[in-house]
Formats: structure tokens, sequence, C-alpha cells
């Protein structure tokens, strides 16, 4: 018989998704979960957010983190992370993991004691995209 590619339904995808954390099980001996979602409002607005979630192996992944230009450099992305950091290791993070593009946060993650783990550059599109771990 013959494979076909084919576009997957909600059901097959939560199908092929909850497979994968089965299979997964044999590799990781406990379970983690929790999110951290929090921001900084000013005035009633919210003027700065950052959201991140547990993965496997202890690593909470940081999705987004944004700051209003208005806001930037007086330390409010600084002061999210470092509540950020504190909330993971409450939850058994050991590892926090993200991911920017050249022209939003690198210098910043570095200053902050992120590692850069790898990158890789676009020159087509002109964009290169960095991977930074910290260990907590």
């Amino acid at each position: 018989m013959k494979e076909e590619i084919i576009e997957l339904s909600d059901a097959e995808l939560e199908d092929i998704e909850n497979r994968l954390d089965e299979y997964d099980k044999n590799h990781i001996g406990y379970e983690l979960g929790g999110n951290i979602r929090i921001g900084i409002k000013r005035n009633n607005k919210v003027i700065a957010g950052v959201d991140g979630c547990m993965t496997a192996f202890k690593i909470l992944y940081v999705s987004t983190l944004f700051v209003d230009e208005d806001y930037r450099n007086n330390k409010i992305g600084s002061l999210l992370m470092s509540e950020v950091e504190k909330r993971a290791k409450n939850i058994g993070a050991n590892m926090i993991r993200l991911d920017t593009f050249n022209w939003q946060g690198r210098d910043f993650y570095l200053s902050l004691g992120y590692e850069e783990v790898g990158s890789y550059g676009n020159k087509t599109d002109g964009f290169s995209e960095h991977f930074f771990l910290k260990r907590i």
C-alpha cells in the first residue's frame, strides 16, 4: 500500500502529539508543568510582558518578551527576566531557553548572563536567529 500525505484534522494532530508524549516518557522520568505569564502595568496600560512554559528536562522555554519602545532601556526587561528566573526555580526549572532575532534582544540576553548556544543566518531574507540558555 502506498503512503499518502494528508492534512491532519485536529483529532489526528492531538493523537500524534499524545503518541509523541508517550514515547518521550521512555526518556523523561518525571513530569513538570506550568506557565509563567507576567507583565508590568503603568497608568492602566500593560507596557511589558513575558510568556514562558515548562518543557522537558526541567527547562522553561520563554517564547515572548516584549517591552513597549517608550520604556526600553529602563531595566523593565531585566526586572521581568529576573522575576521569570525566580518563578522558574519555584516550579522546578533548572534552565531557561529562548531565541531572538538579530534586531531584537541578543545583546540584552548576553548582558543578563545567558549563553548563546547557537545561531544561523539567512542572507536571502536578511536576518539571523540566536539561541540562548541560562542555568538557574
